[in-house]
């Protein structure tokens, strides 16, 4: 076959190669179509391809394979370039019987399983330069679907090694042979020890990856830590701030198929406060934020307090927490178990008492923050009740009308009597608060009565309840309730309504004490964040 140079071509504007028209048109059906009909032309003939997969290096292995009469040596350093540049060039025809590229490097792919690790690293390395040819020609696929095979296989034994007797083990010999046998034994090293092998890929790879690796059920906590782990190593890398978000948006859509229960939380809010300085897409924050918010009976007081957003006025960041509060709810709190969701109402009871010294804090938010979960969830509004003393204490300039509000977050009937007795004679709550925890409190005592059978006389106890410049004021207290009650003469068969009377005595004198301490602390304290707060934006912390 006499050899010319009558065809140029222009690869990917890297290279241009001059080559015999004839001899690559014979291989290649794309060649053929486009100058199969140019025999009688003397003029030299040019073609340009812009989306060449490999470029001029792949394009050069298949003219070595043209002009080396369809033979060529095929291995994991080349194949993947060879598979590729044969599915583009459209070399699908046998030719005299020989076989062509394609059918050469599909024979070469089903040795795979013969591979070793690395081999199948390079190979499925060598494919960041062929796509998308190299995903949607299924070669990518098979790189992965073998990977994710021996990585499961490698999870179910006790070492990462397995006997080397078996085929499918050779692939991870070589990575497991480099290091050393103490550290084999290591149960971490065991479920982490291929991390840093795909640390290097893209992320639309590390997408191919998971997905596999999810068909052969490999453990959904193993997988959400080799993410945490690909997230970390490429964003500690990235130079832009635009790479980063695709980095991690690309990350936490794959954490999103996950179970969430076998995510780690700590990771899951780790990544979230390194979002908050990306510019993520809203879908992906919702996605994220979906995540944290399912796990939110783990969350720690200190994990909540995240501060707001640049531009925004008050302290923390409210509007998150509604939002994993949200999340947390889904499809309503019937779905949840009683444990996790009173769980998150302790939780939730000691950020209120956080954020209710903000002096930016709208009435309307703190209201949100107390009612974002259900009745059901409180077992006492002793908490509430106290942040809500805290608020009305930093926001002395509201109107009756929302402080009225605010106090419709309270549910009196949850109220212990000492935070009872405390409210009616508390001057910052509105009168009708202090009402509402009066008549609450004599229902308390006439429901004990009824259970004990005690004459109504007892219940009519005498109330010093009047109305002062339109506030509520009671001249007595639940301790001296307790007091002449005890006074009373109990039968026997009331024995155990006079024992729950003196312990309630004791208690209210005990409380009184612990009231008194902890009010000289609290003035001391609100003075001094007060006053910082007039020159720089501070973090509170009053839980200490």
């Amino acid at each position: 076959m006499a050899v010319s140079c009558d065809l140029e071509v222009d690869v990917n504007g890297e290279e241009v190669f001059m080559v015999d028209k004839k001899i690559v048109s014979f291989y290649s059906e794309r060649i053929n179509k486009l100058f199969g009909k140019s025999k009688g032309l003397t003029k030299s003939l040019k073609v340009i391809f812009n989306d060449l997969p490999g470029g001029a290096e792949s394009f050069e292995l298949m003219t070595r394979f043209c002009y080396n009469k369809g033979k060529i040596d095929i291995s994991p350093l080349n194949v993947s370039a060879l598979y590729c540049i044969a599915h583009f060039m459209e070399m699908k025809e046998s030719v005299s019987g020989t076989p062509n590229l394609l059918q050469q490097t599909e024979k070469s792919l089903e040795e795979i399983k013969y591979w070793t690790w690395s081999d199948l690293l390079l190979a499925l390395r060598q494919c960041h330069d062929l796509q998308p040819i190299a995903s949607t020609c299924g070669i990518v696929n098979k790189y992965l679907d073998s990977l994710g095979g021996r990585i499961a296989s490698c999870s179910a034994e006790l070492s990462p090694c397995p006997s080397t007797s078996s085929p499918d083990s050779s692939g991870f010999r070589l990575s497991c042979d480099t290091r050393s046998t103490e550290s084999l034994k290591n149960s971490s090293f065991r479920a982490t020890w291929w991390f840093d092998d795909f640390v290097a890929l893209d992320p639309c790879l590390i997408q191919m990856l998971v997905k596999s690796m999810l068909s052969k059920n490999i453990d959904h906590g193993i997988i959400s830590r080799f993410l945490f782990y690909y997230q970390k190593s490429r964003v500690a890398a990235a130079t832009t701030s635009d790479e980063k978000c695709k980095i991690t948006e690309a990350v936490v859509q794959m954490l999103h198929s996950l179970d969430p229960s076998l995510v780690s939380f700590k990771s899951l809010l780790g990544m979230l406060r390194v979002s908050l300085s990306l510019n993520l897409s809203k879908c992906c924050r919702n996605q994220l934020e979906t995540v944290i918010g399912s796990l939110l009976d783990q969350a720690t007081l200190d994990n909540l307090l995240i501060p707001s957003p640049v531009g925004t006025k008050y302290l923390y960041d409210v509007n998150l927490v509604l939002r994993l509060l949200k999340s947390f709810i889904g499809k309503g709190a019937f779905c949840l178990p009683l444990t996790r969701l009173r769980k998150v109402a302790n939780l939730m009871d000691l950020y209120i008492a956080e954020v209710a010294p903000d002096p930016c804090l709208k009435p309307s938010k703190f209201l949100a923050i107390i009612k974002a979960l259900p009745d059901s969830a409180r077992l006492s509004y002793d908490g509430i009740y106290n942040a809500i003393d805290i608020y009305l204490e930093v926001h002395s300039g509201l109107s009756e009308e929302e402080k009225t509000s605010v106090c419709c977050g309270l549910n009196y009937e949850k109220l212990s009597s000492e935070a009872c007795n405390h409210l009616t004679k508390n001057k910052k709550f509105p009168s009708k608060s202090a009402a509402q925890a009066l008549i609450y409190q004599k229902s308390k005592l006439k429901s004990l009565l009824k259970e004990t059978n005690r004459p109504n006389s007892f219940v009519n106890l005498p109330s010093t309840f009047v109305q002062t410049n339109g506030k509520a004021k009671m001249d007595g207290d639940c301790q001296q309730i307790v007091l002449y009650a005890g006074k009373l003469d109990i039968s026997t068969e009331n024995e155990r309504l006079r024992v729950h009377l003196q312990g309630m005595q004791r208690r209210v004198v005990e409380l009184e004490q612990v009231c008194r301490k902890m009010q000289f602390q609290m003035a001391k304290i609100m003075k001094s964040r007060l006053s910082s707060q007039s020159n720089a934006k501070s973090l509170p912390r009053l839980c200490s």
